[in-house]
């Protein structure tokens, strides 16, 4: 048996177990150096395969745990209020986990692949980005083709504009065209083996924030089987998974980092409280402001994953793939990813000084940094544009 097995079975409570709160404190212990650094978290990525993390999301049938989503959701919440970048690669790797364990269909070869990423508890990175696509997760420019020199074999060419942890992960699920003559919108999901590929580093990663993510690009080849081609059709996998998980955990990254960029305020304001007894800090009022901000943020993430929930796991299904989704589960990331930033600024105006100094127990530089890359993924300008023109179509009552 597995010391992964071992931790499952060890404790019901995944997030209480021994392994995972391990792994929060090094997230918190290394953050600052893996921001320095622009470096992976190796720490508590290495803690949370050790807690079987990686196969949170996997069917039982499969070796996995068959968490729940709300259990993913609180896990990148907590990761994320000690190091938003771990955080953020927990909830990428579960992205995928996820895409893979509800498309699947009756593949043999995908359901050896979740016993084999149980076992070894295998880290998934994802390259939906493409040079020359705009950051249009729905168009490719790469194909799947037939392999020439290996009969029955298929291969893609692809430059990735960013693949996070790209250099760390065991393997990666792809987006491509189905074929040569598709159109740009008409794409699969491929899953390959990193080990297997030819990867060349195309670009650097030194960036404002969430550098511990290690997200460069890279230009990408692989021939692989056409059973590693996930059968679902990827505008379903958009709709039903992908998109989803994606702005709900993202939004639980964020509201993590600007959770505990609002604690450092709260302490620093309590400090000053204990200097002039029986007085109120005149920051006191910021700080009131932003707890509104974090409590409608917070209801509002708790709406969003309640929704999904129902609809994901019922017979509503086919609700994720209209407008009106569309529009909500949009508005949500537009809506988190904007609080986070203000939340983090308002914390360092609170802490003044301290707030800007990097290191010491009020200092918020990485977090104003991190929540600044929110509105940049999947942009809020592009998802204001989807957003206008289903508007213009769909009249959304909710």
């Amino acid at each position: 048996m597995t010391t992964a097995q071992v931790v499952r079975l060890a404790s019901q409570d995944p997030l209480g177990s021994e392994s995972f709160q391990s792994a929060l404190r090094l997230a918190a212990e290394h953050a600052d150096d893996v921001d320095v650094r622009s470096r992976f978290p190796s720490e508590a990525i290495d803690a949370l395969r050790s807690a079987g993390a990686f196969s949170w999301f996997v069917p039982r049938a499969c070796g996995g745990d068959a968490v729940s989503f709300e259990v993913l959701a609180d896990a990148t919440f907590e990761l994320s209020r000690r190091c938003a970048s771990t955080g953020m690669i927990f909830a990428m790797h579960q992205i995928q986990v996820a895409s893979i364990a509800r498309h699947r269909g009756s593949s043999f070869w995908f359901e050896n692949y979740l016993q084999r990423l149980t076992r070894e508890q295998r880290l998934i990175a994802s390259a939906t980005s493409e040079v020359g696509v705009g950051g249009n997760l729905r168009k490719s420019i790469a194909a799947i083709e037939p392999a020439s020199d290996s009969p029955g074999a298929v291969r893609f060419e692809k430059d990735a504009s960013t693949i996070s942890y790209g250099a760390q992960a065991d393997d990666l699920l792809s987006t491509v065209r189905r074929s040569p003559t598709a159109e740009p919108g008409d794409q699969v999901l491929v899953l390959t083996h990193l080990s297997d590929m030819n990867v060349k580093q195309i670009s650097e990663w030194n960036t404002l924030g969430m550098r511990g993510t290690c997200s460069p690009g890279f230009k990408v080849s692989a021939t692989c089987d056409p059973e590693q081609i996930l059968p679902a059709p990827f505008a379903t996998i958009a709709a039903e998974t992908m998109v989803p998980f994606s702005h709900l955990l993202w939004a639980n990254v964020w509201l993590g980092v600007s959770t505990d960029a609002f604690d450092r305020a709260q302490n620093f304001v309590r400090s000053q409280a204990r200097q002039n007894p029986g007085t109120t800090p005149p920051a006191a009022l910021r700080l009131a402001e932003m707890s509104v901000q974090i409590a409608e943020c917070r209801a509002m993430l708790r709406a969003a994953t309640q929704e999904y929930v129902t609809l994901a796991e019922g017979e509503g299904r086919s609700v994720l793939s209209t407008m009106g989704y569309g529009v909500r589960i949009n508005n949500l990331k537009i809506a988190a990813s904007e609080t986070a930033v203000e939340v983090c600024h308002g914390a360092l105006r609170v802490c003044g000084f301290l707030g800007y100094k990097n290191g010491g127990p009020f200092s918020v530089g990485r977090h104003l940094r991190d929540a600044h890359s929110a509105p940049l993924m999947i942009a809020n300008d592009r998802l204001h544009a989807t957003n206008a023109a289903m508007l213009l179509v769909h009249r959304d009552v909710r």
